[in-house]
């Protein structure tokens, strides 16, 4: 089927893109670096930063709600505290898993760590119905107090 492909000029990534990975995988296993197809190689390459960035945006964005929840969302405290703290233990994990396999997304993390914050204000002042200048402007605490087991606001 690939030679197929090949014969008739159709490019295998736009048309089977599981064929396209099994095939590029066949031919970086043989060394066959002439026949690759580089562009979307790259760009594939490429992409996968791009998702470990937008993971790592994601889970700090709900660990920053989760402890804005824990410390400023009295109403609903005492019903929902626990399911709060497993949330936030379980999003610790997950960022440090992620900081461990690509330690260099630190860096893109303190970058970005402002906008992020913001956000989860934004987000739980949509969720919670209350007033956004309830959550304190200025992050509750830097990035390893957020990541530190121990800590909870």
């Amino acid at each position: 089927m690939v030679a197929e492909l090949r014969k008739t000029n159709t490019n295998l990534y736009d048309t089977d893109y599981n064929l396209w990975i099994l095939d590029t995988v066949q031919k970086l296993q043989c060394k066959d670096l002439d026949s690759l197809d580089w562009e979307n190689l790259i760009e594939e390459v490429l992409g996968l930063g791009r998702s470990d960035k937008r993971k790592l945006e994601s889970l700090m964005t709900g660990l920053i709600e989760h402890l804005l929840k824990l410390g400023y969302w009295q109403s609903e405290r005492n019903y929902n505290q626990n399911h709060w703290r497993r949330e936030i233990r379980n999003f610790r994990k997950q960022i440090k898993r992620e900081l461990k396999a690509s330690p260099s997304l630190k860096n893109y993390l303190v970058q970005i760590f402002d906008e992020l914050y913001q956000d989860a204000r934004e987000l739980l002042a949509d969720d919670s119905g209350l007033p956004i200048d309830i959550f304190p402007e200025q992050p509750i605490a830097s990035i390893e107090q957020l990541l530190d087991e121990d800590w909870l606001p």
